[in-house]
């Protein structure tokens, strides 16, 4: 016997991950770094990013602002898998450990809870097994 409101959730939820991946298409900033879209499921999202040249600073490191910006966009994409359009209300950011030019960084978003408008998700960046980062992100759905 089949749920009668289950065809519903189905299609919501199909909606969502659908805004979510049209999102992502079209964050033209994330596409400029080479970071890809590996996952996408309901309030999550996994993302990766080369750390290139580009990426170092003058300590000839991965510079943080770009682990940052790989773990927003893997927020943005897992905060946008509900259907309305929402953005960052607040995120904060821990540095484990340094990052080098040649890293394969992989981004894992998970959602931790939605209330009314907002959420909270945790995203960890790892280079492999090892963690790099740890990201907190608060998300605001806007009114439509």
């Amino acid at each position: 016997m089949t749920n009668p409101g289950s065809s519903d959730v189905a299609s919501a939820v199909e909606a969502g991950l659908a805004a979510a991946r049209a999102y992502f298409d079209g964050d033209t900033a994330s596409a400029a770094l080479g970071i890809h879209l590996e996952e996408v499921g309901p309030g999550r999202a996994v993302l990766r990013m080369k750390v290139t040249p580009g990426m170092v600073n003058g300590h000839r490191i991965g510079h943080g602002g770009y682990v940052f910006l790989l773990a927003d966009s893997a927020f943005a994409c897992a905060c946008n898998t509900h259907g309305p359009v929402t953005v960052a209300a607040g995120a904060d950011i821990v540095f484990v450990t340094q990052v080098l030019e040649g890293d394969e960084l992989v981004a894992t978003a998970e959602e931790r809870t939605r209330y009314g408008r907002s959420g909270v998700y945790d995203v960890t960046v790892r280079r492999g097994d090892e963690v790099v980062a740890e990201f907190r992100g608060r998300s605001r759905s806007l009114r439509s």
